[in-house]
C-alpha cells in the first residue's frame, strides 16, 4: 500500500490548522476583554466622575451584567486590569465614588476597586 505524502502532509497542516483554532478559540473566551469592560460600565461616567448623585439604572445593570461575565480567576483579572486602566482614561474620576458604587447597586465585587489593587492576585 502505497502512502501518498501529499495526502498525509495535507491532512497533518489540516489537524494542526484545526487545534490551532480550538486553541485560539478556548483563548478568546478565557477572559473578559477591555471592550466589553467598557461598554458595560460606560453609564457609570456621569456617577463616577460627580456628575450624578447615585449610580444610573443603566450602569448598574452594566455592572451586574459584568460581574455575571466575571466567572473566572482570569476573567476578574481582566476585569481589575482594564478598571485600572480606564480608570487612567476618564477625566476627573473619584475612585472612592467608584469604589461604593458596586454596593450602591447590590453588587458584589470580589477584589477591591483601587489602584493599589495587585490583579494577579484576584481570584
Amino acid at each position: 500500500m502505497a502512502v501518498n505524502s501529499k495526502a498525509t502532509t495535507a491532512l497533518v497542516v489540516l489537524a494542526a490548522s484545526f487545534v490551532a483554532v480550538l486553541m485560539a478559540a478556548r483563548e478568546a473566551s478565557a477572559a473578559v476583554t477591555c471592550g466589553q469592560v467598557g461598554t458595560s460600565l460606560a453609564p457609570c461616567i456621569p456617577y463616577a466622575t460627580g456628575k450624578a448623585a447615585t449610580p444610573s439604572q443603566g450602569c448598574c445593570s452594566g455592572m451586574k451584567s459584568l460581574n455575571a461575565m466575571a466567572r473566572t480567576s482570569a476573567d476578574r483579572q481582566a476585569v481589575c486590569r482594564c478598571l485600572k486602566s480606564l480608570a487612567g482614561t476618564v477625566k476627573s474620576v473619584n475612585l472612592g465614588v467608584v469604589a461604593g458604587a458596586p454596593a450602591k447597586c447590590g453588587v458584589s465585587v470580589p477584589f477591591p476597586i483601587s489602584m493599589s489593587t495587585d490583579c494577579n492576585k484576584v481570584n
